[in-house]
């Protein structure tokens, strides 16, 4: 009986599969979605009476798993580097003619390819099973979205692959119609609409809730194929080619162009075929086809010399600005926004586009009532170009002087383009506020991630950060998700965070222009943060690297009656504003800038920096001529590469112990 029920489940299993390949990559479905459904329904069934059968990829296994609080990062195998851009023909001939005196008159060819306007995400295989999905990030490490990525139908939960261990590299993007479908639903919750499908199908990736990205219907092209972060194959097309026979969504709109003219000609045919796709595409993508020329040609700090991004021109359509009104950002920043009369772009609808700042209206000239002409490019929210004819009625916008959220002051910093709000709890910049406060680095609050904040903030429970220093255990076990060792942990761990040092306060107050080394330096030079909050614009910049920008906002934040308020709940809370100040001389790194990239064996990078900054050396996050050493640990990635072309000494963490005496 077992045998026979193992193999029903097996063949409803093979037969899901292929379906879905079928509907989700091939786009020739051959059964009716009730009828899939069906299916579904049945294999659901027997897995539930036989959980024994159950297995990781089964086609009911791509959603499932609890809420995630918060998401991982992950180092790359090897980085994940934009792409230069090409704007026009001449640009592009410049960059195919760079490639032929690099190549030295060898032959070569490009392998080009639609440039789907989504965001990159990488995909690790373990025996041919989905073990690892990674968001881009910043090139080097991004988040761990697995269990979303599963609920992704184009990409294979088994592969069968010529290597027990591969990754594969994507765009994953939301169909239009599906865009559309979300807005409209979006609408009809009185919810407002998204500005373009790359955010939609970017902020569905990140969600919280694999169910909800089910819901959204995200898809995955292939573009790449590695082992142990390098291309398997000898050619780009190569592995195109090997991708779609592994089962993997490879967009079929591309071509292998013998020189330059073929290239444009590619690019020319689909920027006016664009609006044929049901998906957005801002340019095209070209590639050195042989993997052998790539590696000749290598790479700058940034980019790849074999490759480049040419980008179509954005579309523009005229309109009607019926009203300006402030929008007020994570940041505090006021940024003045359109709303406009709707009207179609590319084939998405645009009724708001930004403005940016008083200058920008000033130089634009532009005012309410006025015909403008807006530009969408796929990866940028709609703006306004210029003014194509003024309105009869116009009426001129001024930058409120309160903030329209909370009635904070609302300042401009001289020779600044933002406004801000100057009231760090300001409901508007409150959950940035808390995460800023809070996160590693700073008051180091670990396990305030942003399902919890979401959860605080939408319920009363924290209005301003020190709110935090007020949280009780039954407070926090009636939030979902939350036992009662949990909420004893956070309660622990924000009490820890009084014992936080006056650098980590300033830094964690959020006021502009005052990160993490400045708020060292002042705490060095002060040691007491009511003689920062007290002192003059000229007094404070006596402190190394404050100028008059940053003392002028340093000086209206503590004038600002909220901070103050802040500032004194804090004080009570008990959180450290003195600090014994360091010698601003000597030690045995005294005068040396060293650089960290890479996973250190013995330490975290935030012990490493404080070590060379004990021992007198300064920390910096990029390589330059000026940097003394960089330490580099596994997988180090482009600042290493950057050190060697420099010519900057590279070391690693023994050696840097030794130099600090340890």
């Amino acid at each position: 009986m077992a045998h026979s029920v193992a193999e029903q489940i097996g063949k409803l299993r093979a037969e899901l599969r292929r379906h879905e390949y079928l509907y989700y990559v091939l786009d020739q479905p051959e059964i009716s979605d009730d009828e899939y459904d069906r299916m579904m329904r049945g294999l659901r069934e027997l897995e539930q009476k036989h959980p024994e059968l159950i297995t990781p990829d089964s086609p009911t296994q791509r959603v499932g798993g609890k809420p995630r609080e918060g998401f991982v990062k992950v180092r790359h195998s090897s980085s994940m580097l934009s792409l230069d851009n090409a704007l026009d023909e001449g640009e592009l001939r410049d960059f195919d003619r760079r490639v032929r005196e690099l190549v030295g008159g060898a032959p070569y060819r490009y392998a080009s390819e639609l440039k789907l306007d989504g965001l990159s995400m990488a995909v690790h295989y373990e025996d041919g099973l989905l073990k690892l999905a990674i968001t881009r990030g910043d090139g080097e490490e991004g988040e761990d979205v697995t269990g979303n990525a599963r609920t992704i139908r184009a990409l294979p939960l088994r592969v069968e692959a010529p290597a027990p261990r591969f990754e594969v590299r994507g765009e994953v993007i939301m169909l239009l119609k599906y865009f559309e479908q979300l807005n409209a639903e979006r609408e009809r919750q009185g919810l407002p609409r998204y500005a373009n499908p790359r955010n939609s199908a970017a902020g569905s990736l990140r969600v919280l809730e694999p169910r909800i990205t089910a819901s959204r219907k995200l898809d995955y092209c292939a573009y790449l194929f590695l082992v142990d972060g390098r291309p398997y194959y000898r050619s780009h097309w190569e592995s195109l080619e090997a991708l779609a026979r592994l089962g993997f969504k490879v967009n079929s709109n591309r071509a292998l162009c013998g020189d330059v003219d073929e290239l444009l000609a590619f690019c020319a045919n689909w920027e006016q075929r664009r609006d044929e796709l049901g998906y957005e595409i801002d340019g095209v993508v070209a590639k050195v086809d042989s993997v052998a020329q790539q590696d000749a040609l290598g790479w700058t700090s940034k980019a790849p010399r074999w490759a480049i991004a040419y980008k179509f021109a954005a579309r523009q359509q005229e309109t009607i600005v019926e009203n300006i009104e402030v929008h007020v950002g994570r940041t505090g920043a006021l940024t003045p926004v359109a709303h406009l009369r709707p009207v179609s772009v590319g084939g998405v609808t645009v009724s708001r586009a930004t403005l940016h700042n008083e200058d920008e209206i000033g130089r634009l000239d532009v005012e309410i009532g006025d015909t403008v002409v807006i530009e969408r490019s796929g990866d940028v929210i709609p703006k306004v170009v210029r003014v194509a004819c003024k309105g009869k009625s116009r009426r001129p916008f001024r930058m409120p002087k309160q903030c329209p959220v909370c009635g904070g002051d609302v300042v401009r910093a001289e020779g600044g383009a933002a406004s801000r709000c100057m009231n760090t709890n300001c409901p508007a910049r409150l959950k940035e506020s808390i995460l800023h406060f809070s996160a590693r680095g700073v008051m180091d609050i670990d396990g305030m991630g942003v399902a919890l904040v979401d959860q605080l903030v939408d319920q009363g429970l924290v209005k301003s950060v020190a709110d935090l220093y007020d949280l009780t255990a039954a407070q926090l076990i009636e939030l979902e998700r939350m036992a009662e060792k949990s909420a004893e942990k956070i309660l622990a761990n924000i009490q820890r965070s009084k014992q936080q040092p006056l650098a980590r306060v300033l830094n964690g107050l959020g006021i502009p222009f005052v990160g993490e080394r400045t708020a060292q330096i002042l705490a060095d030079t002060f040691g007491d943060l009511d003689k920062i909050a007290d002192a003059g614009e000229e007094t404070l910049q006596t402190a190394e690297e404050v100028g008059p920008k940053v003392a002028e906002s340093i000086g209206r934040f503590f004038r600002e009656s909220h901070n103050k308020a802040l500032v004194e709940r804090l004080r009570r809370a008990g959180l450290q504003f003195t600090h014994k100040a360091r010698p601003a001389e000597g030690g045995a790194l005294a005068g040396k800038v060293f650089v960290l990239t890479g996973t250190l064996p013995g330490m975290t990078r935030e012990e490493a920096k404080a070590k060379i900054e004990a021992a007198g050396g300064k920390v910096t996050d990029s390589v330059s001529r000026k940097t003394s050493y960089v330490v580099a640990g596994e997988t180090a990635g482009s600042k290493l590469d950057k050190a060697r072309t420099l010519g900057v000494a590279v070391i690693d963490e023994r050696t840097l112990m030794e130099m600090v005496g340890g």
